[in-house]
């Protein structure tokens, strides 16, 4: 069966991707499993850019098919915000706690109405002769005023989803990846892996 490498040593990551690529004829691996050690800097100025130059450095690493993506909370009262520094919105070394912690108290005196925010994810795919494509998906929610719910990781307990009236760390796990940004972009990036494959 053919590797596919999930750029990223984010566990909880690698477990989403595990989940949402299920029934793909893949062995899904991440670059501790195939001997690369370290993490590509994200330096760059939009979501797409970085989520594809890890994409191409990892595939041109490792010689495999590479899935990478690059995620974040972007918060309207803070006009758009953390963004594309959201896992290093808390400076350097934070805990997820730290980041929920330091965003809430930027939210100080907002009114619940003006809390809105989405999750963005790009997905982009490639072999180790390039790019094969970009994939993107949203998810639309408010922040709450409080941290709720044990699941998921990163922002998920203060990101609000009125329709479940539930925060995203309170869903079940099949819940959030029916529903989340990042199901949303895997969902169009199954469909480009398995047109590549049914190409042969």
């Amino acid at each position: 069966m053919p590797r596919l490498l999930i750029a990223t040593t984010n566990q909880g990551k690698i477990a989403e991707y595990r989940f949402l690529f299920k029934g793909l004829p893949f062995e899904l691996v991440s670059p501790a499993d195939s001997g690369i050690s370290g993490e590509v800097e994200e330096g760059h100025d939009s979501m797409e850019e970085n989520a594809r130059h890890k994409a191409v450095f990892y595939a041109c690493s490792s010689g495999l098919i590479t899935v990478a993506d690059d995620s974040g909370l972007e918060v309207d009262a803070l006009g758009g915000e953390p963004g594309i520094h959201s896992a290093r919105y808390a400076g350097e070394g934070a805990s997820d706690r730290d980041r929920i912690v330091y965003l809430l108290s930027k939210l100080g005196g907002i009114p619940w109405e003006e809390r809105t925010a989405r999750f963005r994810c790009v997905i982009a795919i490639a072999i180790p002769e390039g790019i094969l494509e970009v994939c993107e998906g949203e998810c639309e929610g408010i922040i709450a005023f409080e941290a709720k719910g044990e699941n998921g990781f990163g922002y998920d307990p203060i990101f609000y989803l009125p329709e479940f009236n539930k925060t995203m760390a309170e869903l079940t796990l099949e819940t959030k990846n029916r529903i989340s940004h990042r199901a949303r972009a895997a969902e169009k990036a199954y469909r480009v892996l398995k047109e590549f494959v049914d190409r042969g």
